[in-house]
């Protein structure tokens, strides 16, 4: 996760978080935290962290400038991805074990209402730029479900069509990456045991449109800031518009490069001056 103003990227291991400058790509410091962690996000203004511990109970909430705790929030019991509204208001909270995406109030860091229940354990998810959607992965669901942000029902639930379900051998459930396209039009669903990205309408009926084939299973998927560029976690870079796979991201000794954690940053002298989300969310407002 980036913080603009602070000109840092965060990097989270298992136990620890590291802040890193963006200019010297030197680590500024590197905290490690009770309960581990996972999956955070950062709000707008670039100050507050909403971290995950490592499927436990709970998320801090950490000062980005100096890692410091300054809120622990209790929610289930198996914490894991977190999305910061565009808003600076809202923190969606998924926890693994729970039907429910949980919605923290920034202000006073507590639970102030539940998104559903889906129809299992929420993994990764997405939420529009006016926080009114979510798109959530579940377990055993080959597909994605739809939740109001502002009712807290469930409202969807759109299975894959013209594919089976089958094992995987990462993550444990068959669609675990969702993605909706910066321009709010296209959700992008990745497809573990085919080794597919399957794209459905962002709106209902949620009309199944197209696959693409990958060269390894996906568990992510985000796109570049312009919506022009899709990137499953399998390493191919997508022309979202075309749905032409471009190349396949390799290092310097022609091995596949594949990341679940990318986030694009545009720098100016060393400063960021524009930075994606390692969620692929949306960007219409």
């Amino acid at each position: 996760a980036v913080s603009q103003p602070l000109n840092s990227i965060y990097v989270s291991t298992l136990y620890s978080l590291q802040r890193i400058d963006l200019e010297t790509e030197k680590l500024l410091w590197e905290v490690p935290y009770a309960g581990g962690c996972d999956r955070m996000s950062i709000s707008p203004d670039g100050k507050l962290m909403y971290l995950p511990s490592l499927e436990k109970d709970f998320w801090n909430v950490v000062q980005c400038e100096s890692g410091e705790v300054i809120a622990k929030i209790k929610v289930h019991a198996r914490a894991h991805n977190t999305i910061y509204g565009s808003s600076g208001q809202w923190a969606y909270m998924a926890d693994i074990a729970s039907p429910f995406l949980h919605v923290a109030d920034t202000r006073t860091h507590t639970v102030d209402r539940k998104i559903g229940p889906f129809s299992a354990g929420v993994r990764p998810f997405t939420i529009d730029s006016s926080e009114t959607r979510v798109f959530v992965t579940v377990n055993e669901l080959l597909g994605f479900e739809v939740g109001d942000l502002k009712s807290g029902e469930k409202l969807a639930s759109v299975k894959v069509l013209g594919w089976d379900k089958g094992p995987v051998r990462r993550h444990g459930n068959p669609s675990h990456g969702i993605g909706l396209t910066p321009d709010e039009k296209e959700i992008w669903v990745c497809d573990g045991h085919n080794m597919r990205m399957h794209i459905f309408s962002a709106q209902p009926p949620y009309q199944q449109q197209t696959t693409i084939p990958l060269s390894d299973m996906p568990g992510w998927v985000t796109f570049s800031m312009d919506g022009q560029y899709a990137y499953p976690s399998s390493g191919e870079v997508i022309h979202a518009r075309r749905r032409e796979v471009l190349y396949l991201l390799k290092d310097e000794h022609q091995n596949t490069v594949s990341s679940e954690k990318m986030v694009e940053i545009f720098k100016k002298e060393g400063k960021a001056i524009a930075n994606g989300d390692q969620f692929g969310v949306g960007r219409l407002h």
